[in-house]
């Protein structure tokens, strides 16, 4: 009997969409959203002001550009002065198009969370006969579509948003070429936004400001985990050439922390800062569900993703405790279930500003928000393998 329901447990996990290896940023874009004003954030007891400097420009208040990111503020601010918020794994969903998969990070796809206010979409990529694919772990498990077509949607919504600066970064899961990722970028047309440093090789403590990048129209920063920076696709970075990160593999509330995890040819988070890289502060717990198996934590998010900076796991307390570490503020932050919280409160806070613009995904349904084609989830079958575990576990 136990190893009947070691085998039903096995399959009711494949069904599930489960995750079994912990992801982090290592190795059909429609919704329903509603106006929003955005409230008054403090910035007490918080460092907003980053020890780098920006590209010479002209200010960006007499250019016509009425807000940043969401805030005049930032116009004037470099790229690497601003905290930029993230949906950790963007483009794997938990709704009703993967039957609310227990692999899913998100509620809401890339493009609501870009009317939210996030500016930091993570995702992982993997070979699919040839095709660069959105998989979660593997794509028997979550399967958001083709890399190519995800990209189109947020060209898409660049092309209506021309006052916004986004980020994206991709774990390169089977190291594919940047030539690879060159043709499915330029496939989409979204390279035409593609910022490039002049030396994309070498982490730098001058960026241009949001309003140049705004002005320019290069306002698209692209970071790719695993691959070799080639000057022929300077818009494409390797990752750990311009930013460290904290540990992601965290599975309970007081396993934030803010020690450098990658690269690990950086000796400290401190070294790396020296070394002009970008912080990026990983604050997504997961929790165990069987020996080995872990899913995201959905049962702690209003915990996890709490502005507050009174109880351990929130958002707003690991924050606050590595900008007193680190002497600066993170450059990004990755959450999942980015609209609990919610999460951008905290980037607010750190960035000094009261955002304009927004839409919010409070109060509505998660609903569909996939889009035709993306996020395939075989989970017809979970009810009925969920109620034959329970049997047979009964009979045990």
């Amino acid at each position: 009997m136990p190893s009947l329901i070691s085998s039903l447990a096995t399959a009711l996990l494949l069904v599930s969409g489960i995750c079994a290896i912990p992801q982090g940023p290592s190795g059909a874009e429609s919704g329903i959203v509603s106006a929003v004003s955005a409230a008054s954030v403090s910035t007490a007891g918080v460092a907003v002001s980053q020890a780098t400097t920006a590209s010479p420009s002209t200010s960006n208040a007499a250019s016509g550009i009425s807000a940043c990111n969401n805030s005049p503020l930032l116009c004037d601010r470099a790229y690497n002065n601003v905290t930029h918020m993230g949906a950790h794994d963007s483009s794997f969903l938990r709704d009703a198009s993967t039957s609310d998969s227990l692999a899913g990070n998100q509620y809401f796809n890339a493009t609501v969370a870009l009317d939210a206010g996030i500016r930091l979409l993570q995702a992982q990529v993997h070979d699919v006969n040839g095709t660069l694919q959105l998989c979660h772990t593997s794509c028997s498990l979550l399967d958001a579509g083709p890399l190519q077509d995800w990209l189109a949607k947020i060209k898409f919504w660049m092309d209506n948003n021309p006052n916004e600066v986004v980020t994206i970064l991709l774990v390169n899961s089977d190291n594919k070429l940047v030539s690879d990722y060159a043709a499915v970028f330029e496939g989409s047309g979204i390279s035409t936004y593609g910022y490039q440093l002049s030396n994309g090789s070498s982490a730098s403590n001058t960026w241009p400001t949001l309003g140049d990048m705004i002005t320019s129209n290069k306002r698209l920063v692209t970071f790719i985990a695993s691959i070799d920076y080639s000057p022929t696709y300077p818009y494409l970075l390797s990752e750990f050439d311009h930013v460290f990160e904290t540990a992601y593999n965290v599975l309970s509330l007081s396993g934030f922390n803010c020690t450098l995890d990658r690269p690990k040819g950086q000796g400290s988070a401190g070294d790396a800062i020296s070394a002009g890289l970008m912080p990026l502060m990983n604050h997504f717990a997961d929790s165990l569900l069987l020996q080995g198996v872990q899913i995201p934590d959905e049962t702690d998010i209003d915990i996890t993703n709490s502005p507050d900076t009174s109880t351990t796991g929130n958002l707003g307390l690991h924050a606050d405790t590595c900008v007193k570490q680190w002497g600066v503020k993170p450059t990004f932050i990755l959450v999942d279930f980015f609209d609990h919280g919610p999460a951008i409160d905290t980037a607010d806070r750190l960035n000094g500003i009261t955002a304009t613009g927004r839409k919010s995904v409070s109060g509505e349904s998660k609903g569909n928000t996939s889009g035709a084609g993306e996020n395939h989830s075989p989970m017809g079958m979970n009810v009925a393998l969920i109620a034959f575990v329970v049997f047979a576990l009964a009979m045990v």
